[in-house]
């Protein structure tokens, strides 16, 4: 009897439809291709920014570590804060760096990673600004934020709360809401506390942080779509992400970013907002 001759071609169209075949989900992806595309924004500073033409900041610090543990290289794109969740929706990559605040709404869509730092809001003003010491000093002015990004969400409920008259400016980003308070157009910016912490560092004399923050206790992580395919992925970078956390160098990546390490948890099962 003649043995029927089965091609490859064939082999793997039988292997798809047969039960429990092996899929490729995105870290196999990853790893065959030797590298991952992650999308951000590089106006996040101290999380993500240019300095002489190249990124830096404690993502592309942290990603390296990724990198080195997962086995394939990081390959960043830098795209405004609005089109980076519908890209990832839509597949275009398969994490965001941004990173993101851990929210409600974000977390019944999305898949996010172990958490990174502090996300808790808080408003920069002008050192010299003498009518601003408290978060609703802030009533009938007009403050800066980023457009579409949780720090907008948690201002606007904060006025809505507290029945303030203050007005919002949006920007695409928040280099562009500093660069309006250095001149005067607003009079504070609302982001998150490590951010603005490491831009009052940086314009040490010109810009100070009002304390206390005003927003409800959150925290920032990466994040993939809410799928079986992605799940492994992000499952592999918890893992990184907890072995920095629980030997340090989480931490240490946080005083060198921020000025000051931020205890976070090991994981956020239900947000504050």
């Amino acid at each position: 009897m003649n043995t029927p001759i089965i091609t490859r071609r064939a082999m793997l169209a039988t292997a798809a439809i047969l039960p429990g075949a092996a899929r490729a989900n995105n870290l196999d992806k990853a790893r065959r291709a030797g590298e991952l595309l992650v999308a951000t924004e590089l106006h996040f500073a101290p999380f993500d920014y240019t300095e002489n033409g190249r990124q830096t900041g404690l993502n592309s610090e942290l990603f390296a570590v990724v990198s080195e543990v997962l086995g394939f290289r990081i390959r960043f794109q830098d795209l405004p804060w609005p089109g980076v969740l519908p890209g990832l929706e839509a597949g275009r990559f398969d994490l965001v760096a941004g990173p993101a605040t851990i929210t409600r709404a974000r977390m019944e869509r999305y898949r996010f990673t172990a958490p990174i730092a502090n996300a808790t809001v808080a408003l920069l003003k002008r050192s010299n600004d003498t009518t601003l010491n408290r978060p609703e000093d802030i009533n009938g002015k007009t403050v800066g934020c980023a457009q579409a990004t949780a720090q907008l969400a948690q201002l606007q409920a904060y006025i809505s709360r507290l029945g303030l008259t203050t007005q919002v400016r949006e920007y695409q980003s928040f280099s562009e809401a500093y660069a309006d308070l250095a001149t005067g157009r607003v009079v504070a910016v609302a982001n998150s506390l490590p951010n603005l912490a490491y831009v009052a560092q940086q314009r040490r004399g010109a810009f100070s942080v009002i304390s206390p923050p005003f927003g409800a206790a959150l925290y920032f992580g990466y994040l993939g779509r809410k799928d079986a395919d992605t799940a492994p992925l992000i499952d592999a970078i918890d893992g990184v992400i907890d072995t920095m956390r629980t030997d340090g160098r989480l931490a240490a990546l946080q005083t060198k970013w921020f000025g000051q390490a931020f205890e976070v948890p090991a994981r956020v099962v239900e947000a504050n907002a």
